[in-house]
């Protein structure tokens, strides 16, 4: 995992995304999922490119049991972006990175 990404589990979710009053991206994957293997490199770039202004994270569906069935994840990639601790948009499936962009950039208005 790139540096720039965030890790997450059950045990810090809550104090890294649900109780922070930043903008954060989390990819809810797993290893053996092709797609969430496809859109990898993009939630990587995306951490690169938005370092300093919101958090980009990845959660383990299979170790991070708690948080997917907090949020209702059903399928992956499914990605959330938080404002304020808050879900403001969710997508399911391999996603373009500009329209990542575009809802990280809106929850940082």
């Amino acid at each position: 995992m790139a540096e720039n990404v965030l890790e997450l589990t059950d045990d810090n979710f809550a104090d890294k995304i649900e109780q922070d009053d930043g903008v954060a991206l989390v990819d809810f994957w797993a290893e053996w999922c092709p797609p969430c293997v496809l859109i990898a490199p993009i939630i990587e770039e995306l951490a690169g490119e938005y370092q300093g202004k919101a958090k980009i994270a990845k959660v383990d569906v299979d170790a991070g049991r708690n948080a997917a069935a907090k949020f209702g994840i059903t399928a992956i990639p499914t990605l959330i972006v938080f404002k304020g601790g808050e879900a403001v948009k969710h997508f399911v499936g391999v996603t373009q990175k500009d329209e990542l962009k575009a809802a990280i950039d809106q929850a940082l208005e």
